[in-house]
């Protein structure tokens, strides 16, 4: 069984990343992409479905584990019987190629290190030829299936029931480089690297790009943390913003809600953005909307609401039964049906970042807002039509509250577009539009009756996505019927201090079983506490959802109140973005909308 999910810290190189456990073991790995294949698939499965594990022969060792300041270079200490010793883990960034180094260095008296290398390609369905490329003074062993290669340098490995194994002995002061380089069969072997320079390398780009944030108040150290996950989860060439490194793990621990996430939502991308232009980074911005027009370049019509890295379209969703899942959790899937929804609220997350980028000063380009009216047709095309809604429910399509007032405010940007930045396009059309929407919204999209929004019309549920209609602007965080929204949401969808997303038992999501509170919709309660004057408990439920965090600053999808440990695909995107918003909000800055709100 693979260790708890809190147990894994990231390593990344903005192409793909893996996860490592506190015991030392590489449990995921996709090379070479965050969506390629998995090489290390233990994470889903056993040892069998594949692993690099390197940790002291002693038993009884006992680890500590920290990054090495802003970045994804983890240093693990290592304290046995016979001495100390550290492992510093990482994925060199820049090098163009897919690698992994583990240094092994003696700090004091003598620790033998086990090592067992487990190569399953292809999501472990493909078991590899293993065979040794080195000489005794400079071990190197290759493994080979398909188009996937690797070759695994500095300490030999001999076979053993399917693995290679072996031992590496630190003494005080003496160190040990171990690489994995993956690389397409059909080519030569890669030169070894230049592990000092590398380590050098990766650990000055990831702090140079640490310094670049601006962030001054409470929960600091979370922040910047969290900006380096949402920078972690970007690819370096495309710029397509993944919504976690993960595909599979539980929502409900032994459940079926396993999905994968290893691909570019336009929601999610589109609030990763926000949360990064708020804090200076307008270069990660352009790139991001290059990555927009070129993913949904064409038809308007043929808009998906997630793409692939390069903006690939084609992600059927896959069942792989020989993956028995997260501690038995099935099926484990790649690819996503969801793909194929209408989500309505996807088009008004989109133009809200992209005012957003025009507001902090991302010039436009010559498709830009071209793509924008486009984007815009598309909306009124598709206006009464039922969507999945912000959650992807597998159920019969429905008229959300969150998804019509994103429609409000794709409207709203288009006119606040031409009116106040210059451009052109039917202002007086879309002004109409929205008015329109927001009579629907007021009328069938809040019950009157009882004080509150509704999480869909006709409904008498409420939903989490609802706290964030003061965020882009629909009304005042302390608009009464919002107050209303709250308190109700505070009432049913709470369980011990966090928030559900909705009532599964109640909501027709089409699937069986429950989940755990939805760690970004504790962030947003935090936000809207913030914005409207009850400080007291948005510094309480912050300080809470922060001690969720694992040790190295991580946090998953969702979290197990009753076990109290982490539940869903880690480290997460939205969860990340939300908990900056959220600590934003505790400085005063009440980010997407604030100047947007008009009563």
């Amino acid at each position: 069984m693979a260790s708890p999910i809190e147990d894994y810290a990231i390593l990344s190189d903005c192409h793909t990343a893996a996860l490592v456990s506190r015991d030392g073991s590489i449990d995921w790995l996709c090379l070479p992409n965050y969506d390629s294949a998995s090489t290390f698939g233990a994470l889903l499965g056993t040892e069998d479905h594949g692993r690099w594990m390197l940790r002291p022969a002693d038993p009884d060792a006992r680890s500590t584990r920290a990054y090495d300041g802003d970045g994804f270079v983890l240093v693990t200490r290592w304290e046995s019987a016979e001495g100390v010793a550290e492992v510093v883990d990482l994925m060199p960034f820049g090098q163009r190629r897919a690698e992994v180094i583990r240094r092994v260095r003696g700090i004091s008296g003598t620790v033998e290190f086990t090592q067992e290398l487990r190569v399953r390609f292809d999501y472990a369905r493909a078991m590899p030829w293993m065979r040794q490329v080195g000489t005794p003074e400079q071990p190197a062993l290759a493994a080979i299936a398909g188009p996937d290669a690797l070759v695994l340098r500095g300490a030999a490995l001999h076979p053993t029931d399917h693995a290679h194994a072996g031992t590496v002995t630190v003494t005080e002061g003496e160190t040990v480089d171990l690489t994995l380089t993956w690389f397409p069969s059909h080519r030569d072997t890669p030169p070894p690297i230049d592990v000092d320079a590398a380590i050098d390398a990766t650990t000055r780009w990831w702090r140079a790009w640490g310094d670049r944030i601006t962030h001054h108040g409470p929960h600091h150290a979370e922040v910047v943390r969290s900006l380096l996950v949402l920078r972690a989860l970007t690819h370096e060439d495309t710029g397509g913003i993944v919504a976690a490194a993960t595909t599979s793990l539980p929502e409900d621990f032994g459940g079926v809600r396993n999905w994968d996430y290893r691909y570019v939502w336009l929601r999610d991308a589109s609030l990763t953005l926000e949360a990064l232009l708020e804090h200076g980074f307008t270069d990660e911005a352009t790139q991001w909307r290059h990555w927009l027009l070129r993913a949904i370049a064409g038809d308007p019509g043929d808009v998906q609401i997630m793409y692939g890295l390069a903006g690939e379209r084609d992600l059927p969703e896959r069942e792989l039964d020989n993956f028995p899942g997260y501690d038995g959790a099935a099926p484990v899937r790649i690819g996503n049906g969801a793909v194929t929804q209408y989500q309505a609220d996807v088009m008004g997350e989109v133009m809200v970042a992209l005012e957003a980028a025009r507001l902090a000063g991302v010039e436009e380009g010559p498709y830009s807002w071209p793509l924008q009216r486009a984007l815009l047709d598309y909306v009124e095309q598709h206006l009464d039509r039922p969507d999945n809604g912000i959650w992807e429910m597998r159920g019969d399509p429905r008229m959300f509250t969150y998804s019509r007032v994103m429609i409000w405010a794709a409207f709203d940007r288009g006119v606040r577009a031409v009116r106040e930045h210059g451009f052109t396009g039917p202002a007086d059309h879309w002004e109409a539009l929205r008015e329109r929407m927001r009579a629907e919204i007021d009328e069938r999209g809040y019950d009157a009756q009882h004080g509150f929004f509704v999480q869909a019309y006709g409904s008498t549920e409420v939903d989490a996505s609802l706290l964030l209609l003061p965020q882009v602007g629909y009304c005042a965080p302390d608009d009464e019927r919002m107050l209303g929204t709250v308190a109700e949401i505070e009432r049913r969808l709470m369980r011990d201090g966090l928030l559900h997303r909705y009532r599964t038992q109640t909501a027709v999501d089409g699937l069986p079983g429950d989940e755990h509170p939805f760690l970004a919709c504790s962030f947003w309660l935090v936000e809207q506490y913030a914005a409207s004057g009850r400080d007291h408990d948005a510094r309480l439920l912050m300080n809470r959802l922060c001690g969720i965090a694992n040790d190295v600053g991580l946090v998953s999808e969702e979290y197990d109140v009753t076990l109290q440990r982490h539940a869903g695909n880690t480290p997460q995107a939205l969860s990340h973005l939300a908990l900056v918003r959220a600590a934003d909000a505790l400085t005063g800055r009440h980010g997407r909308a604030a100047h947007r709100r008009s009563r």
